[in-house]
């Protein structure tokens, strides 16, 4: 068995970037990871969801992805690789929640919490309207949001359908099966044509 350590990340594109479509960029963006030192072990299918939050843009093309860390023991490092690969696609940090021509987001490394319980229930439990103008200062593993949202964990039972949370102690199936089925059923797989 692998002593290898792993890490959940999601991507999500909505805006093209140069010539490449948001399907282009996100497959794009999983080589760069490998030549960068975090190669992806298991890549979800390609998913096509309504833009979040509603009415913000075009929709996107979202997926997830269990990545090697062989060559990155903190997470801030992990973080900052995926930022420089999210600038080579285009991605700016203009608005909270905005159109995005990458997005890499850091769902989870193993049964980590970070920085610490409190700090995690903190942001977690943040009222939904302080959700979009608010931003921690410093990375929050498991991602905050992670439970609340399809277009995450529908890519991610792809690839890790037995990760559990380490606070709440349910698996991906588990957290999947408590959405809306709404929610769910607005997570379409990608057709092969771009």
């Amino acid at each position: 068995m692998s002593t290898e350590k792993h890490a959940l990340v999601a991507f999500g594109a909505n805006l093209n970037f140069c010539d490449l479509s948001p399907k282009s960029t996100i497959l794009a963006a999983i080589a760069e990871l490998g030549r960068v030192g975090l190669p992806v072990v298991k890549l979800s299918n390609l998913y096509q969801t309504p833009c979040f939050p509603a009415g913000a843009g075009p929709d996107y093309v979202n997926a997830a992805a269990v990545v090697t860390l062989r060559h990155f023991s903190a997470a801030a490092d992990i973080l900052a690789c995926l930022h420089t690969v999210e600038a080579k696609f285009g991605r700016e940090r203009v608005q909270r929640w905005g159109m995005r021509s990458l997005d890499i987001d850091l769902l989870a490394i193993g049964e980590s919490v970070l920085p610490d319980r409190e700090t995690y229930l903190k942001w977690k439990n943040l009222p939904a309207e302080d959700q979009r103008r608010l931003a921690p200062d410093q990375l929050i593993l498991p991602h905050p949001r992670l439970a609340e949202r399809a277009f995450v964990l529908v890519p991610l039972h792809d690839v890790a359908p037995d990760w559990r949370h380490p606070l709440s102690g349910l698996t991906v199936t588990q957290m999947l099966a408590a959405l809306p089925a709404q929610d769910r059923a607005e997570v379409v797989p990608l057709p092969s044509a771009d």
